[in-house]
């Protein structure tokens, strides 16, 4: 059987494939053969510069949302693949909504904010050099997540803020016959703040079905002096209650780093973006307003899966130290974004937080 082209890396880059490559971008918004740079220069909004040159000569590169609506970035019909996601949003990076719907599914798979997606949490620019996601300069975001798809895929971006939002965006994606065996890709956001004294911050839960977890993007604005990371990940699976099956041995230990991520020449924390790991973002108080550090970091289980049979449901301690050589529960700003695939249909999302508790304060 010849190879369908999904899951495409170095070892198998000369298969021959009958996966037909397709891409929808504001120059061709429907991803069709032929489709690309047909804009009129009346139509586009760039062809005011393009007026002397005329048609094809990028007459439409952006689009704009409008306030308090939502665009649809892309209706392909399936079998195919998402393969990469490229966007450079213009606005606020909370207040912007990115869904994603499998096979006419009425629930999203995906529902986060833009940012938050992407790994850029805290509405501040942050390099970002993964395997899953890549931030560049020009807050240029990419995500490279493979998300099959049998019957169809949409994906839509909501802008929840009073002013218009521009948008350069390409979704590169694959026809193709998708393996029988293929999971769908979820991604959920939530956030709490603060954490109420003495509880865990639950990064997932709710999830019924056979998959694999695969990552996590957490913002954790420390609220109080000290160590903030003290605190265990934990991964309930397949029916466990009380006790979960795997329990890592600290937070920063989680994320692939040690010792409170602490560079011991200068004392200082120390950023750091991998394939797999990384802490790209530490936002150090500047002595007026800006009063909180504020940490953002990813985790992929890229080469070690979560995999569960029945459901899932994830947690992380929020525990720094208190006199005498004693845990101190915290009550931080915590949010996350938590990344699986699995089975259709899933659970319902319980709703996004509303505007006030998404602000970032």
């Amino acid at each position: 059987m010849m190879f369908h082209g999904i899951g495409t890396n170095m070892s198998n880059l000369f298969l021959a494939s009958n996966a037909k490559t397709r891409s929808i971008s504001p120059e061709n918004l429907t991803g069709e053969k032929g489709g690309g740079a047909r804009c009129e220069l009346a139509d586009g909004t760039a062809g005011a510069p393009a007026r002397e040159l005329g048609k094809g000569w990028k007459v439409n590169p952006f689009i704009h949302i409008r306030p308090h609506s939502t665009f649809s970035l892309a209706g392909i019909d399936g079998p195919g693949c998402i393969q990469h996601i490229w966007l450079t949003p213009v606005g606020n990076l909370r207040h912007l909504i990115l869904r994603i719907y499998w096979d006419g599914q009425d629930n999203p798979s995906v529902e986060c904010p833009i940012g938050d997606f992407f790994a850029c949490g805290w509405g501040v620019y942050a390099p970002v050099n993964s395997l899953a996601v890549c931030v560049n300069p020009g807050s240029a975001f990419n995500c490279y997540w493979q998300m099959p798809f049998r019957k169809g895929c949409r994906i839509t971006l909501e802008n929840r803020t009073d002013e218009v939002s521009t948008i350069y965006y390409q979704i590169d994606y694959c026809l193709t016959e998708v393996p029988v065996d293929a999971l769908y890709f979820h991604a959920r956001f939530r956030r709490v703040n603060p954490l109420p004294y003495r509880e865990v911050y639950t990064i997932l839960d709710g999830v019924h079905g056979k998959g694999q977890y695969v990552g996590v993007y957490m913002c954790w604005g420390s609220n109080n002096n000290g160590w903030w990371g003290e605190g265990e990940v934990k991964f309930y699976l397949d029916e466990d209650r009380a006790y979960p099956t795997i329990c890592g041995t600290g937070t920063e230990d989680y994320f692939c780093g040690s010792y409170n991520f602490e560079n011991k020449a200068t004392h200082q924390y120390e950023e750091f973006s991998t394939a797999y790991a990384g802490l790209p973002q530490v936002i150090r108080p500047d002595g007026v307003y800006n009063s909180q550090t504020r940490f953002g970091m990813y985790r992929w289980h890229i080469a070690d899966p979560i995999r569960f049979e029945t459901d899932l449901r994830v947690t992380v301690q929020a525990l720094g130290w208190r006199s005498g050589g004693r845990y101190l529960p915290l009550q931080d700003d915590i949010s996350s974004v938590a990344y699986w695939y699995q089975t259709l249909p899933a659970e319902k999302f319980p709703p996004l937080p509303d505007d006030d508790a998404l602000e970032i304060i």
